[in-house]
């Protein structure tokens, strides 16, 4: 996923990019493209507003999922939020804690709890995260790391067998 860190430092400001982080898996569930440059110019662009357009637009998809309706256009709707600083209608704090709205390292520990168990998956995993260039890694307790597209590419069984393998004692 497009990450405003990979843009210079002296043109998005901390505070941007941790809004940006806020809102960003749930924006991306209910289908904004970040990788289309409108999207990404129209972010960068926002001097006013991001936080409510973000708001906004995860409101009204929740507006039209109570209705059994499907948001059209989810990116060219956050660019009109976002160059015309639309304001968010009933919005609620808790529309975040959505589970679909999880970060997909998140989402990957608890699932390892729920496949392997939690004794087992907290023996072997000490932390899955995204690093500052938006690089998704597994930390097992070893200290050994292991991508996260990887890790889905293997499945359950190999990536328990590799942790199992790297946080054996020598």
């Amino acid at each position: 996923m497009w990450s405003l860190k990979e843009v210079s430092e002296f043109e998005i400001d901390e505070i941007t990019i941790e809004i940006f982080d806020k809102y960003k898996y749930a924006l991306d569930y209910i289908g904004i493209n970040f990788s289309r440059e409108d999207v990404q110019l129209a972010i960068m662009n926002c001097v006013f507003g991001m936080e409510a357009a973000f708001q906004a637009t995860i409101s009204y998809w929740y507006y039209l999922q109570n209705k059994s309706q499907k948001l059209e256009y989810p990116s060219a709707f956050l660019i009109e939020a976002l160059n015309n600083n639309w304001q968010p209608k009933n919005w609620k704090e808790e529309y975040l804690d959505n589970p679909n709205f999880k970060s997909p390292c998140l989402r990957w520990w608890d699932e390892a709890a729920r496949v392997w168990g939690r004794d087992i998956r907290n023996s072997l995993i000490a932390d899955v995260s995204e690093d500052e260039y938006g690089h998704e890694r597994i930390l097992f307790r070893s200290g050994e790391k292991l991508s996260l597209r990887i890790a889905k590419r293997w499945g359950w069984q190999k990536v328990l067998e590799y942790a199992e393998d790297v946080n054996a004692p020598f």
